[in-house]
């Protein structure tokens, strides 16, 4: 049974989701402010994260990077309703989806067996290990490495980067990455926007002019397939 930690100071907000996790099957603790959820994950370390953006004590950007800093923990943020600045803030911080607020606690039921499910889910065995250059990606393992350092992906991030490893050359609209990638018949397209980015970072040698991942103006983005660094190229 998964555990969810559900962090929000609003205490009827917190009891409504609590009450949905749990008649869904989940094991629910809470917490009402930043530094309580970094205590409570600490102890009962959670399968995923329910996260409001503010927080007292430390908001929920710092609890998110903090979170992150000891393990990959699957985070969805919660974030006011219009604000577009906040939910880039929490995906930029490495939550792997968002929720605005009002929301229906039905919604994010769903939101949260999606995460899971994709978070646990084991890739066919005929995916294999992809390569691009540098960069190692076990499909299976759920693991990513460039020059043999582990990048620290988040689900959403490594669902996308997987999707266009598999598919070179081909470019893909957002609202297409958003179904294909995540299943997403809805949402905002800013959030591809924001995990290709987030994904440049890691794995482009200047994020600025990336070689990889590259925009296709009017239409989206496209994997570009690399050569192979030369051994005596690698970093030292």
């Amino acid at each position: 049974m998964a555990r969810v930690l559900v962090v929000d100071d609003d205490a009827t907000v917190a009891e409504v989701v609590d009450r949905y996790l749990r008649n869904a099957g989940f094991d629910v603790d809470r917490a009402a402010d930043g530094p309580a959820a970094l205590r409570v994950a600490g102890t009962a370390v959670p399968d995923l994260v329910v996260l409001d953006l503010m927080l007292p004590g430390l908001d929920g950007i710092e609890v998110c990077r903090r979170l992150r800093e000891s393990r990959p923990v699957p985070v969805i943020m919660l974030t006011a309703l219009g604000e577009e600045a906040d939910r880039i803030a929490g995906l930029e911080c490495g939550a792997d989806d968002y929720v605005t607020k009002p929301f229906s606690p039905r919604e994010l039921t769903l939101r949260v067996q999606s995460v899971l499910r994709r978070a646990n889910e084991l890739s066919p065995p005929e995916s294999g290990v992809l390569r691009a250059g540098t960069l190692v990606v076990d499909a299976a393992a759920r693991t990513a490495t460039r020059y043999g350092v582990i990048l620290g992906l988040t689900v959403r991030e490594f669902d996308l980067l997987v999707f266009l490893l598999r598919h070179p050359g081909r470019a893909f609209t957002r609202v297409e990455l958003m179904e294909q990638v995540w299943g997403w018949s809805y949402g905002d397209p800013s959030t591809v926007t924001v995990h290709i980015r987030r994904l440049r970072e890691k794995i482009e040698d200047d994020p600025t002019a990336p070689r990889m991942l590259v925009t296709v103006w009017g239409v989206g983005y496209r994997y570009d397939p690399t050569p192979p660094v030369p051994a005596d190229e690698t970093p030292s």
